[in-house]
């Protein structure tokens, strides 16, 4: 809900500093999180922080993989209106861990699981994604994880 009413104010601010490319980034985080209050998964019209942070990380990698392929095609001023909007959206998200943390994390969960092939890798992304929930994404982990136990 904080972050509900966080938008709320930012769009405030947007709209009486006359911000077109701010605001259409924020009203799209404004629709994902109605169109998510109306989902199954929400009790009484509160999102829970978890859904939340996995919404924000959706609408980055939206933005992102639309950047790539407009940059693909050729459509540069397209794709630098998603990266922008992948910024603002970014601000939301809790501040993203450091790789070298990351991997020493995931390190620990390898040791703790005793995890040693490839064929363990479900069980390690498992509970990394859990711990490092909104804290990396989970392309990055996979990566780690695949990187560590290869």
């Amino acid at each position: 809900m904080e972050l509900e009413k966080l938008i709320n104010n930012d769009l405030k601010e947007a709209m009486k500093a006359k911000d077109k490319r701010k605001l259409e980034a924020l009203r799209a985080i404004k629709a994902a999180l109605l169109l998510e209050k109306t989902g199954k998964d929400v009790a009484e019209g509160e999102i829970p922080e978890t859904v939340e942070l996995k919404l924000l990380q959706k609408l980055v990698k939206q933005r992102k993989e639309s950047a790539l392929l407009y940059r693909e095609q050729n459509r540069a001023e397209l794709a630098e209106e998603e990266e922008y909007q992948a910024s603002i959206i970014e601000k939301y998200l809790p501040e993203q861990m450091p790789i070298e943390e990351v991997k020493a994390l995931i390190g620990n969960i390898i040791t703790e699981t005793g995890a040693s092939t490839m064929k363990d890798m479900g069980r390690v992304m498992g509970m990394a994604t859990k711990q490092l929930a909104g804290k990396a994404d989970n392309k990055t982990i996979s990566t780690i994880v695949r990187e560590l136990l290869s």
